[in-house]
């Protein structure tokens, strides 16, 4: 008997019904030769401290750092979890093989792996790896099973990463809260979460202590056309004036008209973090609720695997790709096919395909999140909405560039210059695609002017004439707070501001968590009260400040090093990296941390912050 474990009863189910194990048991499905069971996500954990030693059951100084001799696992304390584990165990004792049927990623590894070492399961193990859950895509994973250990190396690094953040957040948890919470308050500390507090509570700072300065900007209206002086902004209102008084009374004249005809490529594919973004900008959806969105759509069929860091595609999906536009062509949400409009003019010939869309040395275990082409029914509004982005995003790499002109007219008045650019749409191209719903932006975050069609009367090489001129006094702004979507950007980058596309894909190597863990992450942030909503606004509460003012180790809020670390565990997942190696890396830091939060003598202590209603009472020490 082959006995399949899959990480949860509706993937199981599915599983069951394509391989003809029809049949219904108590915590498994049987038949043509398989039976099929489940887990409900994990099952098993690392064990807690007390179950190493007694002495560490209670929480004491003396009893830093914690490190055991050799790491173990545990099943979680839930009857339900203990009832469906003994399924578990029984059915793989007596199996002549496995086939494992976890998430295909590092989780997903970690999960399956623990509960067969739980059960003590010898037989051999094959291992389902597919990206999408439609009926084609399971017969074709089992069709093409692979080797349990040929996966070794991304349990390695799924098991670093966990024994990593035990050894670390275990102790510095404990250090913390003994040292600095007065005993009332546990300080949670992470390798992910304290460097993501670290980039709120800097920014909030910064905002904080910023020093508005005025400055003043020169301009004239000359054909009902605004130009501005390109020297720029003048830091004092005599010069300002200065140049004002030149300008005044005399004629402005055209020194040169310059048309550019430029090309716009299409977005590149969503990865989870980019997903994210787009659908808290438009939508205002937490990074939670999108990773619950497109695991559900995932889960009916709809999209492909979604906890992915590439925006690729692997050349062998190309050949797919007709298809899964059939399926959106015949799409239909409340009677109306949005996308069929939008897919006619490619359909019937050959697609376009360039290195942007189609390159497999950038794909390693999935690619990019793209709909599978099962035509999707009775989604929720919410599902509906992430659906339509990936749907649009999709169609829009096999169309053209968009193309416009860029029309750009310098005047001068008395040896000063002035500049005005107009942009003209000439060919939308991809840009079709474009849900015209407004987008639901903050106040943080102004449409740019560049993205909006300008169009410019016609200017000629010479000619001159009356303008009337300004000059306007503004003052300098503060950075604006992070929102989810630009903390994502910015745990995607290890905290640098990153706009461009490529330079943020070469970046994400070192970024914070794995796209997978950073809504988690940002919701423990919430709940430990280290931060709270205000609007779209991230704002660090009195805590979440001062945990950061006491934490001096800068290898516990560093996002750079923080990204290095993740860097290194991908590199333990492409066996360029040893696991044992970073381990014992990370018990000599711990030590360290540990070694130099015992040596403060200050006297320092947080606010306690006992619930929500608190948050408001209390405002951040300058």
């Amino acid at each position: 008997m082959i006995v399949c474990i899959a990480e949860k009863p509706s993937v199981a189910r599915d599983i069951a019904r394509i391989i003809g194990a029809n049949t219904s048991r108590d915590g498994y499905m049987e038949g043509n030769g398989y039976q099929v069971t489940w887990t409900f996500g994990h099952l098993c954990t690392l064990k807690e401290p007390g179950d190493y030693t007694p002495s560490w059951k209670s929480w004491a100084l003396t009893q830093l750092p914690m490190v055991p001799p050799r790491f173990g696992i545990k099943l979680i304390e839930d009857n339900g979890i203990k009832k469906q584990f003994s399924i578990i165990e029984r059915l793989m004792q007596a199996a002549d093989g496995i086939v494992n049927c976890g998430d295909a990623g590092q989780e997903g590894e970690l999960i399956q792996r623990w509960v067969m070492q739980k059960a003590q399961a010898n037989c051999p193990v094959k291992r389902l790896w597919i990206s999408s859950m439609t009926d084609e895509a399971i017969r074709e994973g089992f069709a093409n099973l692979k080797d349990q250990n040929d996966y070794q190396p991304l349990y390695l690094a799924g098991l670093s990463r966990a024994i990593g953040d035990w050894l670390l957040g275990m102790n510095a948890t404990r250090l913390y809260t003994l040292k600095y919470g007065q005993n009332r308050q546990v300080l949670s500390i992470g390798r992910v979460q304290t460097p993501t507090l670290a980039l709120i509570v800097n920014r909030q700072k910064e905002i904080e202590n910023f020093k508005p300065e005025p400055y003043w900007v020169l301009a004239t209206v000359y054909r009902d056309t605004t130009f501005t002086a390109t020297k720029g902004k003048f830091t004092s209102k005599e010069e300002g004036e200065e140049a004002f008084a030149t300008i005044e009374g005399k004629p402005f004249t055209v020194t040169k008209v310059e048309k550019k005809e430029g090309k716009e490529q299409p977005p590149q594919l969503y990865d989870l973090t980019s997903l994210q973004v787009d659908c808290n900008r438009k939508y205002a959806f937490s990074a939670e609720q999108t990773l619950n969105l497109i695991q559900a759509l995932y889960e009916k069929k709809y999209t492909t695997y979604p906890r992915v860091d590439t925006q690729y595609l692997s050349d062998d999906i190309y050949p797919k790709c007709p298809q899964t536009l059939n399926g959106l062509y015949q799409t239909k949400f409340d009677g109306v096919a949005p996308y069929a409009e939008l897919i006619k003019p490619i359909g019937g010939k050959p697609l376009k395909k360039t290195k942007r869309v189609f390159d497999t040395s950038k794909v390693t275990d999935h690619h990019a999140i793209i709909p599978t082409g099962v035509i999707p029914h009775n989604l929720s509004d919410a599902e509906k909405k992430v659906f339509d982005l990936v749907a649009r995003r999709f169609i829009a790499v096999f169309l053209p560039d968009c193309k416009f002109s860029t029309t750009t007219v310098l005047g001068e008045v008395d040896s000063i210059e002035f500049k005005v650019t107009g942009k003209e749409i000439l060919d939308p191209g991809w840009r079709v695609v474009l849900d015209k719903e407004k987008s639901k932006l903050s106040e943080d975050e102004p449409k740019k002017e560049d993205d909006e069609e300008r169009t410019l009367p016609t200017f000629v090489k010479g000619e001159s004439g009356e303008h009337k001129p300004t000059l306007t006094e503004k003052w300098t702004t503060p950075p604006p707070y992070y929102n989810e979507a630009s903390l994502l950007r910015a745990m995607e980058t290890a905290g640098k501001f990153v706009e461009d596309e490529t330079l943020r894909a070469a970046m994400k190597e070192n970024g914070i968590g794995r796209p997978s863990s950073r809504a988690s992450i940002i919701e423990t942030l919430f709940k430990r009260h280290y931060i709270q909503r205000k609007g779209k606004r991230l704002i660090a509460t009195p805590t979440g400040i001062e945990l950061i003012d006491l934490i001096r180790e800068e290898l516990l809020k560093s996002c750079e090093l923080t990204g290095i670390w993740e860097k290194k565990l991908r590199d333990i997942e492409h066996q360029k990296y040893d696991a044992g190696q970073f381990i014992n890396e990370l018990k000599q830091q711990v030590a360290d941390i540990v070694r130099d939060v015992m040596s403060d003598n200050s006297n320092r202590r947080v606010t306690i912050i006992t619930n929500t209603e608190d948050l408001n009472k209390k405002k951040p020490k300058k």
